[in-house]
């Protein structure tokens, strides 16, 4: 289990996150939400070692190193020029020390152009393109930010359908995702983050209350416009 305990985290002196506690369980998929700027990146990116310059700790409860054993998909998944899809899994691959596998396999259910640039890739193939890098590895965990951005029905639905059998196998998995109905479809567990701090840790029993709670807390002024605007609107 990845735990974390009391993290903060601040940038100039600005603090950003503030006494963060969250643990991410083998076999769960824990879902993180917020508005943008709540700090949602910035614990992801503390949680793989990216940021070292926190308060509190991250640590790996059976003593295994973090980053050896777990793969990140960024919010913004950056490509070398004139490296094609098929050179960049290379690349990831053989920057771990690992054997490069044959990628047909994955690339039937995510149909990338393996060997054109990848820098010519839309938004949504960029995505697949960083998964399929994560997905030809073992990883006990996954780190994943926004995984559903610019992809299209057909490949959210195969996506979630493929973080579902990791779970099976035993991976863990922290996603983030503005889209809230994919989270409770899919999740164990969701936090809620807001001004970098944790508001609430919901189970999956208590996701009824998550988007009455949310709107709420994010938009209580706005919705007593709203009430004014549209009297009488459930």
């Amino acid at each position: 289990m990845i735990e974390v305990r009391s993290l903060g985290k601040s940038f100039g002196g600005s603090p950003v996150l503030h006494h963060i506690n969250l643990a991410l369980r083998p076999g769960t998929l824990h879902g993180l939400v917020g508005a943008n700027g709540a700090g949602k990146t910035t614990l992801l990116h503390c949680l793989y070692g990216l940021h070292t310059d926190y308060t509190g700790s991250v640590l790996e409860t059976t003593g295994l190193p973090i980053r050896a054993h777990t793969g990140l998909l960024p919010y913004e998944p950056y490509f070398y020029p004139r490296l094609t899809g098929r050179e960049y899994v290379e690349f990831c691959l053989q920057a771990r020390g690992r054997p490069v596998p044959d990628l047909a396999g994955w690339n039937y259910l995510l149909e990338l152009p393996l060997d054109q640039y990848a820098e010519e890739y839309s938004a949504g193939m960029k995505k697949k393109l960083a998964l399929l890098a994560l997905l030809v590895q073992d990883f006990r965990y996954l780190i994943l930010d926004e995984p559903f951005n610019g992809l299209d029905l057909s490949t959210n639905l195969l996506v979630m359908e493929i973080l579902r059998r990791l779970r099976g196998q035993g991976v863990g998995i922290l996603l983030t995702s503005h889209l809230l109905g994919s989270l409770v479809e899919l999740c164990n567990e969701i936090t809620v983050l807001a001004d970098g701090r944790v508001l609430r840790h919901y189970p999956a029993a208590e996701f009824n209350h998550l988007h009455a709670d949310l709107l709420d807390t994010l938009h209580q002024q706005k919705l007593t416009q709203l009430r004014q605007l549209l009297p009488g609107r459930a």
